[in-house]
This record gives structure tokens, C-alpha cells and sequence, in this order.
């Protein structure tokens, strides 16, 4: 394998002083000298305007203010909430990867929760018929195919077309200091893409939110009545360390920064470590070929049932012991593709890779031989045309 390894105690010590810088950086408010604020820690922006209105959620495990659930606040604060809307992963965040997540009622409020990853993605007019105004407060990764976006662009869509205003409150990006990847072109969209952005697209929610609508991305004619409630004290040069993992197989810094060079391989027979006490944070599948480093998936209720190669050995490379984490690169899939003499073997499954890279150009590539190199400089021309509309919708300092 290529040479990402080195000396096994001189990685542990530059990557903890990664995480120290990480956590300083936090702690210090980066180089804007202040702590960072979230939107949801500012009640004074967005509790007037949820008095005497019915209000709908779209929420997760991540909508804390402080050490303290939005919905919790908000009752305290004696919001009507006449529904909660839950993402991928569901309201409690437990749900694995891909897995239906079902309606319901919160057992702790009583307040009915619909489903967006289940029957719906949307909500209809019947679920919005009594919601004068809604929330979104959900932390994201920065990651054209980390659903939370897809379900903030059709809550988008149905605030427009029924009326609803839609007050988000944002939250700071942990991969929004840099752009890379391809664009998604239309073809492709899916519920694992649906804007022409890239894979990394260095917006926070709330400017994401503001692109959506500022470039008429969704289906209604009418635009989404949109509040942003901004972050304080962030800018997108700052490194971000989530205080709760946004799902159960993000785990922590690493495997957000890492997530996207990694999630290709969940098109191939290649493992990231589901099922493992580090996914998103090792590569291997079952051939000694691929790396001396052994892990075996197992199952894990809530996090990862089935994974792939269950049970069995994997062979690869442990990525906890990198020099420096990379910005998105293919430098990973690609040393893993030419390991093998044969396709099949790697068992690309094609359509669901192309919806992951948002076309059809990236394998085409890939198969002819072309480096890593070759194929991120194919990509600038679309990023600098992308970068400029991306500049009117920024509510913070760039990088």
C-alpha cells in the first residue's frame, strides 16, 4: 500500500495534537476570538417568532441547545409543537444507514413524529395543514450525499408550496474549509444528491438553505419564506469538533473529515470498518493482498446490522495512524482499485456509485487508467463556476 504509514508512535502524537488544535480551536472561537454560538442557543432570535404559532420540528439527536434538547426547551418556553419530523437516522439518532425509519409518538412529550425517511421524504399538506411556522435544526457534514440536505431542500419545497415559514437555525460545517469533488449533474439526482453542488461544499445549512432558494433548486414556483438564524462567531477557515456524533457511524473528528474520500467504497466490496468500533476510519476487504492491518465486521444493533463482510476477515489499512487528515481526495479508492487484476473482484456496483459521484464521467475515468490528479483537475472548471454562486449566499467569513 502506498505510503500513508509510518512510524506508528509518531502518527498517534501529530494526530493528537490534531485533535488538541481541533478542540482549541473551539474553545478559542478559531480566529474570530469569540465562542462559537449555534443558532439554536439563540433564543432571543427565534422564540418571538414562534409566539401564539403552531409549530413543526425537523430535528435530530443533534438539535442541543447547550446540554439541552430543542424540544425540551421549547416546551419549557411553552411552544405549541404540533409535530416533529424526523430525518435518516431518525429523532433519537439510532436508526442505522438506510434503514426505514418508521412514524410515531415521542414517548417522553407525546408529540406525533413523521417519518421523512420511511413512506415520505416530503411532508404533505395534511402534515403541514395545522404548522404556522417550522424549525430545522439538524447538524450536518458538509457532504453532497449525507441525506440531511436532501431533506432540507423537500421541507424547503413544501413550506413553499403550503405557505410555512421555515426558520433555520445553523450550525457550524466540520468540513466547510474547503470545496472539492465533482458536481452532481442533473441526471443524477437522487436522495443521495439533489443539488448540482460538489461533494464538498463549504456551506453551513443556513447558506445552503439560502443557495436552494436563491437559485429556485426545488419544484414549487413560490418561494420558501426563509429565516436564517445565523451562527456567531464562526467563520470557514475555523476546524469544528461536534460535540455528538451526527450518526451512528460518524463517530468523531476523523471519521467526518474522512467521510468523504471514504463513502465511494460503499459502492464495492471494500469495507470502511461498519460494524466495527471504527468506521469510517479503516479500509479493507477480503484479501491479504489489500493491507496487513485485520479487522472483522460484526453486527452492531442501532449502528450497523448485516454489515458488509460480516463476520469474515478484512485486510487493508488502518487510517487512526495518518500524519495528516486529507481533504477529500480519491487517492484511497484508487490505490484499492489497481490492487485488483480484475473488476469483479472490486464488485463495483455501478448505478449506485454514479449517484455518489453525481455522474457517469467519474468511473468512465477510473477505468481508463486515469490518476487522481487527472481526474480532480478534470473537476476545477465546474468548481469555479460553482464557487461563484456559492459566493452570494455566504453569511460568514471564507476562506
Amino acid at each position: 500500500m502506498k505510503c500513508y504509514m509510518r512510524n506508528r508512535n509518531k502518527k498517534m502524537l501529530r494526530l493528537t495534537g490534531f485533535f488538541i488544535l481541533l478542540i482549541m480551536s473551539v474553545i478559542c472561537g478559531g480566529k474570530t476570538g469569540g465562542n462559537i454560538i449555534t443558532g439554536a442557543e439563540q433564543a432571543d432570535k427565534y422564540l418571538p417568532l414562534l409566539v401564539g404559532r403552531r409549530t413543526g420540528l425537523v430535528v435530530n439527536h443533534s438539535s442541543l441547545k447547550g446540554q439541552i434538547h430543542l424540544v425540551d426547551f421549547l416546551i419549557e418556553q411553552n411552544v405549541e409543537i404540533s409535530r416533529i419530523f424526523a430525518p435518516e437516522h431518525g429523532f433519537r439518532g439510532d436508526v442505522q444507514a438506510g434503514e426505514r425509519v418508521e412514524d410515531g409518538v415521542d414517548r417522553r412529550t407525546g408529540i406525533p413524529i413523521v417519518s421523512l425517511y420511511g413512506n415520505n421524504r416530503k411532508p404533505s399538506s395534511g402534515h403541514l395543514k395545522d404548522i404556522d411556522i417550522m424549525i430545522f435544526d439538524i447538524q450536518d457534514v458538509g457532504c453532497r450525499f449525507y441525506t440531511y440536505i436532501s431533506t432540507l431542500q423537500l421541507v424547503m419545497e413544501a413550506c413553499a408550496e403550503n405557505g410555512v415559514r421555515l426558520v433555520v437555525l445553523d450550525r457550524p460545517n466540520p468540513n466547510g474549509d474547503y470545496i472539492a469533488g465533482p458536481l452532481l449533474e442533473q441526471e443524477f439526482k437522487s436522495f443521495v444528491g439533489m443539488q448540482p453542488i460538489p461533494v464538498v461544499y463549504g456551506c453551513t445549512t443556513g447558506e445552503l438553505a439560502k443557495m436552494i432558494n436563491g437559485e429556485g433548486w426545488y419544484q414549487s414556483p413560490q418561494k420558501c419564506q426563509l429565516i436564517i438564524i445565523p451562527v456567531k462567531n464562526y467563520n470557514h477557515k475555523m476546524s469544528y469538533s461536534l460535540p455528538v456524533k451526527p450518526s451512528p457511524n460518524l463517530p468523531n473528528d476523523l471519521s467526518v473529515r474522512l467521510y468523504p474520500s471514504l463513502c465511494y467504497f460503499e459502492a464495492t466490496s471494500i469495507s470502511v470498518g461498519r460494524g466495527t468500533e471504527f468506521p469510517f476510519q479503516v479500509i479493507g476487504g477480503l484479501f491479504p493482498f489489500l493491507g496487513n492491518f485485520k479487522f472483522i465486521p460484526r453486527s452492531i444493533p442501532g449502528e450497523a446490522v448485516n454489515p458488509l463482510n460480516e463476520g469474515k476477515i478484512c485486510y487493508g489499512i488502518d487510517l487512526r495512524q495518518l500524519d495528516e487528515i486529507p481533504e477529500f481526495t480519491l487517492r484511497y479508492f484508487l490505490d484499492f482499485y489497481n490492487l485488483f487484476d480484475e473488476e469483479k473482484d472490486f464488485l463495483i456496483r455501478e448505478n449506485w456509485f454514479n449517484l455518489l459521484a453525481g455522474n457517469d464521467q467519474l468511473i468512465r475515468k477510473i477505468r481508463q487508467g486515469c490518476s487522481w490528479k487527472e481526474i480532480e483537475k478534470s473537476w476545477q472548471p465546474g468548481l469555479r463556476k460553482y464557487k461563484k454562486i456559492r459566493e452570494k449566499y455566504l453569511l460568514y467569513p471564507d476562506f
